[in-house]
């Protein structure tokens, strides 16, 4: 770390472009001015860190979210398998009909 001593409105550069100006001493506190051109990011310390800190967290995937993506692109549950038998009354099954509506099984469906 580059250490520098500065009294209030002296200032010092990085680069080309910034420049920081001690504007003021009291207690234990100092006021800085920074001069900076729009596109370059000043963020106080603690700031930045929260910030880094929520970008990680928003970019990493749960274990499961793969299988929740292709699930539902699937359009199914990505409900993990279980050795119980699914529960097949609770939906009907379709009929099986022949192109004229006449049941497979040789019956005729009323004329609709």
């Amino acid at each position: 770390m580059l250490v520098l001593s500065r009294r209030p409105q002296e200032s010092f550069r990085i680069g080309h472009d910034i420049v920081i100006t001690v504007l003021e001493v009291s207690g234990d506190k100092v006021r800085i001015g920074i001069d900076a051109p729009s596109h370059v990011k000043v963020h106080r310390q603690e700031v930045y860190l929260e910030v880094q800190k929520a970008n990680l967290e928003a970019a990493s995937a749960s274990p499961s979210a793969a299988a929740d993506l292709a699930a539902a692109i699937r359009g199914t549950s990505a409900k993990p398998a279980t050795d119980e038998p699914a529960d097949e009354s609770a939906a009907p099954e379709p009929e099986a009909t022949d192109v004229d509506g006449k049941d497979v099984q040789g019956k005729d469906r009323p004329a609709s």
